[in-house]
């Protein structure tokens, strides 16, 4: 059948349109942990809330791109990704070398940092909580905190999430003279030290801040200086597959922007009440 030049030319003209079309109403899954507010949390009605979720939000309205938000457990967070369960990991998760090996990540949004409590019955000296370590540029300072830390621990059991970066520091400064216990979720990590099940544990510094203000939380303590670096790297960032680099330069530049024009500052101070964003760069 012969087809007239004019309707061809149109369409051929609208063919392009479609692959355009169906890209920009993907739906991007963006995945947390729901366990670890204010950073993420679950709320009555099974949904998603937090740092992490508005952050998410915020960097899709900027693209201009359909997200959900799903949630997962931290210790099968990478391998599912990796299987396309969902898009994007968005859960306080810290920049590391070993995790750059298996996926890709954004620029940071957000520079938190890490710190132990301790159960107050049992009488060990804190030192200076107030005091921060940089463990990616120990000196003399430093490593006397962390002497004072080994020596205050000793023979304690220390409670960790699992394949976390905070198991890996703890094994790495004293996995010799305390001994480690792993758990598979922050809550239980915190019903054990509430039970006294465990005599401290190490986890991100804000998680432990909204824990130890309930009555729950009230028999422990933070303990030694606030930590960052070494094995938790530059910061916080959205973990994708490497595969996925387009969505990975969008969420790069709505990451930058947001921090350059105070909106991720604003957000931190809502959840947190201090400003952790990154640092502007220009």
């Amino acid at each position: 059948m012969h087809i007239p030049l004019a309707i061809a030319v149109a369409i051929a003209s609208l063919t392009p349109a479609f692959p355009a079309r169906a890209q920009s109403e993907r739906v991007i899954s963006i995945a947390s942990e729901g366990a670890s507010p204010p950073w993420d949390g679950t709320n009555d009605k099974g949904e998603l809330y937090g740092y992490d979720i508005d952050v998410g939000r915020e960097l899709c309205r900027r693209i201009a791109i359909k997200c959900t938000f799903v949630p997962q457990d931290w210790d099968g967070i990478i391998p599912a990704l990796l299987v396309g369960k969902f898009d994007i990991i968005m859960s306080g998760m810290a920049i590391t070398e070993k995790r750059k090996q298996s996926i890709a990540f954004s620029v940071p949004y957000a520079s938190g940092f890490n710190q132990f409590v301790v159960r107050k019955e049992l009488g060990l000296d804190p030192g200076d909580t107030t005091q921060k370590v940089n463990l990616s540029t120990v000196g003399d300072k430093e490593k006397a905190a962390i002497e004072h830390l080994r020596s205050t621990l000793s023979g304690k059991a220390i409670a960790v999430l699992r394949s976390s970066n905070s198991e890996a520091v703890v094994k790495q400064l004293m996995g010799d003279v305390v001994t480690i216990r792993s758990y598979d979720s922050l809550d239980n990590m915190k019903l054990d030290l509430a039970a006294g099940r465990v005599d401290g544990g190490l986890a991100d510094y804000f998680t432990w801040r909204d824990f130890l203000e309930t009555p729950s939380g009230s028999g422990a303590a933070f303990f030694g200086p606030e930590l960052k670096g070494g094995l938790w790297g530059p910061g916080v960032g959205a973990g994708m597959r490497k595969d996925d680099a387009e969505l990975l330069g969008k969420f790069n530049a709505a990451i930058d922007a947001a921090t350059k024009d105070g909106t991720i500052k604003a957000l931190s101070l809502k959840w947190f009440k201090t400003d952790i964003s990154p640092a502007v760069t220009n």
